[in-house]
């Protein structure tokens, strides 16, 4: 291949992660501020009600990322050959299995759902009418954000990440006007939040529809039943949702064990938590999202050095925008936290930079699964990733009927998830030959030392300034960045990598010069 089709790749990359991380800075202070609203306005009770029982619409995020990767795989292999016939048969092939899978997932929420609320969740005493609304509210926005994943998968899979962002930033918008109009509620609270969730995630659905419609053409027209495709896209998907499903499990289910064993406010506690990995879960995705379809494409006609590259930066840049989160966190959480919300229940610091370092654990090692799925053949892939993922749950159950503090839940994840990236990364090698030296080289160990450097030297002016406050805060964020991006550039990246940013920082200062 050569050097400019390369830079045209790169080029696009770049674009598409520029449109990316301008949706995701508006969507960062939009998020911070509506959680915020949220909190206060519905008070630590009915939050943590929200966040248990409503771990559903959590629980649609993993999975229809899970089946959006599964669809945006075949959608994205097909454009990568030019096959617009073989687009529009796995178009309406994910049609086809979103609505089977809306279905099922009815079916077990309005039974076995509906039985684990009434009979097994603990609910303040007469809000079990308030909890029966946000579920059932839940269920329905899993629906809609299933029916929505094969329109998202065809604006990703066509690069079109300014569509994709500005559809986002009118989500975002909407749940700060819902949280906003808590304060006029014309009946209980929480039912009406739930309500409007719900509206809003139907108005969105309509507008990723419509957008497709108007401009690609395999989102047009009659679908088109193609029983072998949509056959080999369920199974793909099932063993795609293994993966995802043990993920879920260990999530969300863990959230119902905390509530079983320490009540709503450790819920509301690990709601908080939630939000900021969600938040940085969004960051991380702006560079994976931007990467995975030229993943998809570069693999799919045997450019595989250029492929794995690829999944080595990713990985690589993935661990580093988490560590400039995580590192300042570690040391600056509870008043961080204060100034976000005013009171917050009193676990969520500790919950916060564990699950960061949970986050780093499954996404610094994502796009190996990227080129797991670019391949095709992912069955022993999931299946021994996710007998591996399973363990958690169990044994977080088993460390909370011997005494565990709630925190320890977290401490088991980061372990399992060790075993988990290690069995990734043998599994990709032995499929698809990515070299494991060299994923290691250029990523575990290199990434060790800028998280290490980061830690000591945050650590460092963290003593010096004793006292909490604005002047700790800000000093412990420049010093971390600062050594983070440092440690980065002489030590993470590259040589090419590195000429890149020498390069891009002349332009800016010449552009400095000429004004």
């Amino acid at each position: 291949m050569s050097q400019g089709q390369i830079s045209e790749r790169s080029r696009r990359v770049a674009r598409n992660t520029a449109f990316l991380y301008f949706r995701m800075l508006l969507l960062l202070l939009i998020g911070l501020y509506t959680s915020r609203v949220v909190l206060r306005q519905l008070g630590v009770e009915d939050y943590g009600i929200y966040s248990a029982v409503g771990s559903v619409i959590a629980l649609a995020n993993i999975i229809t990322g899970s089946l959006g990767t599964a669809i945006g795989r075949y959608l994205t292999n097909a454009l990568g050959l030019g096959d617009m016939d073989r687009m529009k048969r796995a178009f309406s092939s994910s049609i086809y299995v979103q609505l089977i899978m809306s279905a099922a997932f009815l079916v077990i929420i309005e039974s076995a759902g509906l039985w684990y609320l009434h009979a097994h969740m603990d609910i303040p005493e007469g809000r079990m009418g308030a909890a029966d609304w946000v579920l059932q509210c839940s269920a329905l926005i899993l629906v809609l954000q299933l029916l929505s994943v094969p329109y998202n998968q065809t604006i990703i899979a066509h690069e079109r990440m300014d569509a994709y962002a500005y559809i986002s930033i009118l989500e975002a918008v909407l749940k700060l006007s819902i949280a906003l109009l808590l304060s006029v509620s014309p009946f209980d609270m929480l039912k009406f939040y739930a309500v409007l969730m719900l509206l809003a995630s139907l108005f969105i659905r309509a507008a990723y529809a419509r957008f497709c419609k108007r401009n690609f053409e395999e989102t047009r027209g009659r679908l088109i039943l193609d029983k072998a495709l949509t056959k080999e896209v369920v199974g793909f998907a099932g063993w795609n949702l293994m993966g995802s499903g043990s993920y879920a499990i260990n999530v969300h289910g863990i959230n119902l064990l905390m509530n079983a064993f320490f009540g709503v406010a450790m819920n509301a506690a690990r709601g908080v938590a939630v939000t900021v990995e969600n938040t940085v879960r969004a960051f991380v995705s702006n560079v994976l999202v931007a990467l995975n379809p030229q993943i998809t494409k570069s693999y799919a006609v045997g450019d595989k050095e250029y492929c794995f590259d690829l999944a080595c930066k990713g990985a690589k840049y993935a661990w580093i925008i988490i560590l400039l989160v995580a590192v300042p966190l570690c040391f600056e959480a509870p008043f961080v936290l204060h100034i976000w919300l005013g009171e917050y229940p009193g676990e969520a610091p500790l919950f916060c930079v564990l699950a960061l370092f949970s986050l780093a654990m499954d996404m610094g090692f994502n796009t190996l699964v990227t080129v797991m799925q670019a391949r095709g053949d992912v069955k022993r892939f999931y299946v021994l990733t996710s007998a591996v993922a399973i363990l958690i749950f169990p044994l977080v159950w088993i460390a909370y009927h011997l005494g565990a503090p709630a925190h320890v839940a977290y401490l088991i994840f980061i372990a399992m998830y060790v075993a988990v990236d290690a069995l990734r990364l043998a599994v990709v090698h032995s499929k698809t030959g990515l070299p494991v030296r060299v994923f290691i080289n250029k990523v575990v160990l290199r990434v060790a030392v800028v998280l290490a450097f980061s830690l000591i030297v945050s650590l460092g002016a963290r003593l010096i300034l004793p006292s909490e406050g604005w002047l700790r805060l800000i000093a412990v964020i420049l010093v971390s960045t600062a050594s983070i991006c440092l440690s980065t550039y002489f030590v993470a990246l590259s040589p090419g990598e590195r000429e890149f940013v020498k390069s891009l920082l002349g332009r800016i200062r010449g552009r400095k010069d000429a004004s």
